[in-house]
C-alpha cells in the first residue's frame, strides 16, 4: 500500500507505485496474492458479548459490591429478609443495565450495513463484481450513482462526480470530485478532490478509481481503530457514586467500630457488640440507592429513544445531562463543557454516547 499522501501524486505515479495497470486492472492471480498479503478489505469486528457476560459486568460497580457484602453479612446474622431484599435490588439493577446495553450493542451492529457488500472492479481487462472484502490495493474500481466505494481510491476518471462524504467529514453538501486535481500539501480529507473514500456514497456521475488503501488502512478504518483503542472512562455519575459508596462504607465502619469499643468499655460481651456493630453498618448502607439511580436513568434512556437517540450505557445519560455547551465543527471534532469537568476532543463526544 502507498505510504505517501496519494492525493499529491499523478495518476501514472500512483499506478507505478501500486504496480497496477490503470486500464486492464490486476490479474486474478495477482489479486489473490495481494489478498493473502494485505488481508480482507474489512473493518475490525468487535467480539460479540453474550447477554450473560454483559449481565456479569454489571456487578463490577463498587456500590453493587458493597451491597453483595451486606447481603453476605445479613445472612450470617440471620437477617434473611434483609438479605433477600438487597439481592433482589442488586439483580433488578443488573438486569435493567444489561438489557439497555445488550439492546444498544445489537443496534450498533446494524451500522456495518453502511459498508458496500460488493464492488465492481476490472480484472484482466474485464468488469467483474466481487465481494467488497476481496478488493485489494491496485484494483481498478468502477463507480456510478448509488454506489458506496468499497475502499479508498485515487480517481483515474470522473464524469460529473458528486460524493456525499458527511459520514466521514461532516460536509452537508455533496463534494464535486476531479481526477485532474492534484494536491500540493497535506490537505485534509474534505479537500482531497481526486480521492473517494470507503463508506461514502456516490450521488451523481461516474468514476473509475485505483484502490490505494483497504481495510483498517482506509480513512474510515482509522476512525474504527480509534474507537477500538479508546480506553473506557467512568462517567461523572459513576465517579460520584463510587466516591459516595466509599465514603458511606468508611463512615459506617467507623461508626460501627465506635459502637463496639464503647460497648466493650461498658462491660458488654465483645461477640454481642461485634454483631451489633455489623448490624448497624449493614442497616446504614442505602441498598435502595443503586435501584433508584438505575430506574431514573432508564426513564431518561426511554425518553431519548423516543427522540431517536441511542445510548449504550445508562450512566451516559447523566453525562449528557451534565453538559452545558456542546460545540462541533463539520468534521466532528467537538468540545463539551460540563458542570463538573470540561473535556475536549473526540473522546469527550464519545463519552456522551458511551
Amino acid at each position: 500500500m502507498l505510504q505517501l499522501d496519494v492525493h499529491q501524486l499523478s495518476v501514472p505515479e500512483v499506478a507505478a507505485q501500486l504496480s497496477s495497470n490503470a486500464v486492464q486492472g490486476l490479474s486474478e492471480h495477482e489479486a489473490k496474492r495481494r489478498l493473502a498479503q494485505y488481508g480482507p478489505n474489512e473493518l475490525p469486528k468487535p467480539k460479540r458479548r453474550s447477554f450473560f457476560r454483559v449481565f456479569l459486568e454489571q456487578f463490577r460497580d463498587f456500590m453493587v459490591l458493597v451491597l453483595l457484602g451486606a447481603t453476605a453479612v445479613s445472612l450470617v446474622l440471620g437477617e434473611v429478609g434483609d438479605a433477600v431484599t438487597i439481592i433482589l435490588i442488586v439483580i433488578v439493577n443488573a438486569v435493567l443495565g444489561s438489557l439497555q446495553e445488550f439492546r444498544a450493542e445489537r443496534s450498533l451492529e446494524a451500522l456495518k450495513e453502511m459498508s458496500a457488500p460488493t464492488a465492481r472492479v476490472r480484472r484482466d481487462g474485464e468488469e467483474v463484481r466481487i465481494p467488497a472484502a476481496d478488493v485489494v490495493p491496485g484494483d481498478v474500481l468502477l463507480l456510478e450513482a448509488g454506489d458506496k466505494p468499497a475502499a479508498d481510491a485515487r480517481l483515474l476518471q470522473a464524469t460529473e462526480l458528486g460524493v456525499e462524504e458527511a459520514i466521514l467529514t461532516g460536509e452537508s453538501v455533496p463534494v464535486t470530485k476531479s481526477a485532474e486535481w492534484v494536491g500540493r500539501g497535506r490537505e485534509p480529507i474534505s479537500e482531497r478532490k481526486n480521492m473517494v473514500f470507503a463508506g461514502t456514497t456516490i450521488i451523481r456521475g461516474r468514476a473509475v478509481g485505483l484502490v490505494t488503501q483497504t481495510g483498517t488502512n482506509t480513512a474510515m478504518g482509522g476512525i474504527a481503530r480509534l474507537l477500538t483503542e479508546q480506553a473506557a472512562e467512568a462517567t461523572p455519575l459513576q465517579q460520584r457514586l463510587e466516591g459516595l459508596g466509599k465514603t458511606l462504607v468508611w463512615a459506617c465502619l467507623g461508626i460501627a467500630a465506635v459502637v463496639v469499643v464503647a460497648g466493650v468499655l461498658r462491660g458488654e460481651s465483645l461477640f454481642h457488640m461485634f454483631l451489633a456493630g455489623v448490624s448497624l453498618a449493614v442497616a446504614a448502607i442505602p441498598e435502595g440507592l443503586p435501584a433508584i439511580v438505575t430506574i431514573a436513568l432508564a426513564v431518561g434512556v426511554q425518553r431519548m429513544l423516543r427522540r431517536h437517540a441511542l445510548v449504550r450505557h445508562l450512566p451516559a445519560v447523566e453525562t449528557l445531562g451534565s453538559a452545558t455547551v456542546i460545540a462541533s465543527d463539520k468534521a466532528g471534532h467537538s468540545v463539551y463543557i460540563s458542570r463538573s469537568k470540561p473535556s475536549v476532543g473526540p473522546r469527550a463526544a464519545a463519552s456522551v454516547v458511551r
